[in-house]
């Protein structure tokens, strides 16, 4: 088991990999730290770009967009959907109900039913008997027409039959005898192609073959393989100093970094820790929070007062509109007539009894006949 997983020996390298293998190496490593060290400090610099720039930019275009046009827009679209449900909704409904529903009702569908039952269904019947009656008498015809020429084609066909018969014997000779004639021209012009293709074969394989397969082993075959360990030895080295370059860089980004953080970042953390931080403090606890106290008590007086007017507001709104609904109701039945409407029942009353609910106020006592006139 130990020898299956052994790594397979290493090939003897030949005397051209081991000299060109030096010099190639040392060629790209001068080459390629330099373009190493600019990528590093590029990539660095696109980072530092990206985290210090960038994304608060975007972050702010978020927020900007998101104040300036996604919230007056949906605001907007709020306003229009209910605009449209007032002005154009809620009169569509009332015509569909009231206008277009009754017209089709009594206008259309009850007179289509009509006409269907009392005069289509009847004619209807009597057109399926008639048509009943000439379809039979063409079914019959058709009978006796497709018998006579069953017969007439049944003596056409043994006459044909015999005749074609007789036609395709005659054919059948002929055609066997220019068959054969066929075939013994045929093996000839083969025999004679077949010669005249080994000597194009022959000679072709003597004044093209020959010569390009010497070529191909002799010159080209050791000029790929030189051309081919060069390549090798070239895109290895291009990698083997990619690696070193790479450990340079980052050697030289450790140093920079170590010398700018003594330099800079030590004297500002201490600026910040000594003098900025506690006058930051002393007016976020002085002046900051008691403002943002008193505007969240302020806002949520603004809130409640805000409910409340909208409770109020809907309460009338549901007032008027159960005042509008029962004057509409005695006025249809007034000019249609009706039984009279009983009173509705007082929400302070219980169900059954006559005590009346905690703290509400008891109906009026008034009569059904005053009430109704």
């Amino acid at each position: 088991m130990e020898q299956d997983h052994q790594p397979p020996p290493r090939q003897p390298e030949g005397c051209l990999t081991v000299a060109i293998r030096v010099p190639v190496r040392i060629v790209v490593l001068v080459l390629v730290v330099p373009v190493r060290l600019l990528w590093d400090a590029v990539a660095a610099a696109g980072r530092a770009v990206h985290r210090a720039v960038l994304r608060p930019a975007g972050r702010a275009l978020a927020w900007l967009g998101r104040t300036l046009v996604v919230v007056p827009l949906v605001w907007l679209g709020h306003g229009l959907v209910r605009a449209g449900r007032v002005l154009v909704g809620v009169p569509l409904a009332w015509l569909w109900r009231w206008l277009a529903v009754p017209l089709w009702r009594y206008g259309v569908a009850a007179p289509a039913l009509w006409a269907y039952r009392y005069a289509l269904a009847p004619l209807g019947r009597a057109s399926g008997w008639v048509l009943a009656a000439c379809w039979s008498g063409v079914v019959w015809a058709a009978s006796g027409v497709w018998a006579a020429l069953a017969r007439l084609g049944s003596g056409l066909g043994i006459g044909l039959g015999w005749v074609g018969a007789r036609v395709w014997a005659v054919l059948g000779w002929v055609g066997a005898r220019v068959w054969a004639v066929l075939g013994w021209a045929g093996r000839g012009i083969g025999v004679a192609l077949s010669a005249i293709g080994t000597a194009l074969v022959r000679v072709g394989l003597i004044l093209f073959v020959v010569p390009v397969g010497w070529f191909w082993r002799r010159v080209l075959t050791p000029l790929g393989h030189a051309v081919a360990v060069v390549a090798h030895e070239t895109g290895a080295a291009f990698g083997h100093a990619w690696r070193i370059a790479g450990h340079l860089s980052r050697a030289l980004g450790r140093g920079l970094k170590w010398l700018g953080w003594q330099l800079a970042g030590r004297p500002v953390r201490w600026v910040w820790r000594t003098l900025c931080a506690p006058v930051l403090h002393w007016a976020r606890d002085t002046l900051w929070a008691p403002a943002a106290r008193a505007a969240a008590v302020a806002g949520r007086a603004a809130r409640e007062a805000l409910a409340a007017a909208g409770r109020t507001a809907r309460e009338a709104l549901a007032s008027a509109r159960d005042t509008v609904r029962r004057a509409r109701a005695d006025a249809w039945r007034a000019l249609a007539g009706g039984p009279p409407r009983e009173p509705g029942r007082h929400p302070a009353r219980t169900l059954g009894s006559t005590t009346t609910a905690s703290g509400a106020v008891p109906a009026p006592e008034i009569s059904l006949h005053k009430t109704e006139g």
